[in-house]
């Protein structure tokens, strides 16, 4: 299933959430008359905070999916992208975590994760403008994959990790790199409001089960500048949440953006960085394109 976050267009309402089909959003309330488990059918809520909290049985949302009208479902060209998971408790991010990416940015290889952190007020949707030029001259992009957690996770081993994903999503790590190289913690060159577009949507595990094998890549105003697979992280996903759960307990709706390939601007003689204009296109194999404008 691809699930994802959305208002219609030129509101100021709330964000909700809904399940893509077809080219059209199903709001997830408007599956509650095909859900037969009454315990199934009350955990299901359109409030993003809470829904993955109370995250209901996926397999019940498929089956309810099928058999909800045609009618029930909104164009998508109708509907504004919300971040997949507006409020997560936390986002936690992997550094240098490519191997080309590393000597592209003079690193030594990590003997162990490279992990900082992001927060809710950074997060943005599918097609909104990437803010921060007023802050920043030297912002940068970094498509990376990213994992939503589906249930509580505490000290996981790496042979059940997988078991604690929801889906993987899309993210675009953009930095401040002149904010970021000030002080050797990295934090805020990383967390700037309406700076981090997550999205479009998220694809559960039941569509997507193997996240080790996907293309990756991001194109500027058309010109492709990174381009890599999945295949060449450092620290595999299971390693990852493992290596993360063993420190702190992730909890469902939480985000782990898992690192990014070589090809960022700020490794390029000279820099190529982000201007106010550009369009920024990040595309994963299997999940599909998430698209921005620098504001």
């Amino acid at each position: 299933m691809r699930l994802l976050t959305y208002r219609l267009k030129d509101t100021n309402d709330t964000y909700q959430v809904g399940l893509l089909k077809d080219e059209h959003i199903y709001p997830v309330e408007a599956l509650k008359p095909y859900v037969t488990d009454e315990v199934v059918k009350s955990s299901i809520t359109s409030d993003p905070e809470l829904f993955y909290r109370q995250l209901p049985s996926l397999s019940a949302l498929k089956i309810a999916l099928e058999k909800v009208p045609e009618t029930a479902g909104i164009n998508k060209a109708l509907i504004e992208f919300g971040p997949v998971v507006t409020r997560p408790s936390k986002i936690i991010c992997v550094g240098v975590n490519y191997l080309d990416h590393v000597k592209e940015m003079g690193h030594d290889v990590p003997k162990l994760p490279v992990l900082f952190s992001k927060f809710p007020n950074a997060l943005i949707g599918h097609n909104a403008d990437i803010m921060g030029v007023a802050k920043s001259n030297q912002l940068d992009y970094e498509v990376e994959l990213a994992c939503v957690i589906g249930k509580t996770c505490t000290e996981v081993s790496e042979s059940e990790a997988l078991d604690y994903i929801l889906g993987y999503t899309i993210a675009n790590d953009i930095s401040a790199r002149d904010l970021q190289k000030r002080t050797p913690q990295w934090l805020q060159g990383k967390t700037l409001d309406k700076s981090t577009p997550v999205g479009p949507v998220i694809v559960t595990t039941d569509e997507l089960n193997d996240a080790s094998q996907l293309a990756i890549k991001s194109t500027i105003n058309g010109e492709v500048r990174q381009i890599s697979s999945t295949n060449q992280l450092i620290f595999d996903i299971p390693t990852l949440i493992a290596f993360i759960s063993n420190l702190i307990t992730l909890e469902p709706g939480d985000l782990i953006l898992t690192g990014t390939p070589h090809g960022v601007g700020f490794a390029e003689s000279p820099p190529r960085l982000l201007q106010s204009g550009d369009e920024v296109v990040c595309e994963i194999e299997g999940i599909g394109k998430l698209s921005n404008s620098v504001g």
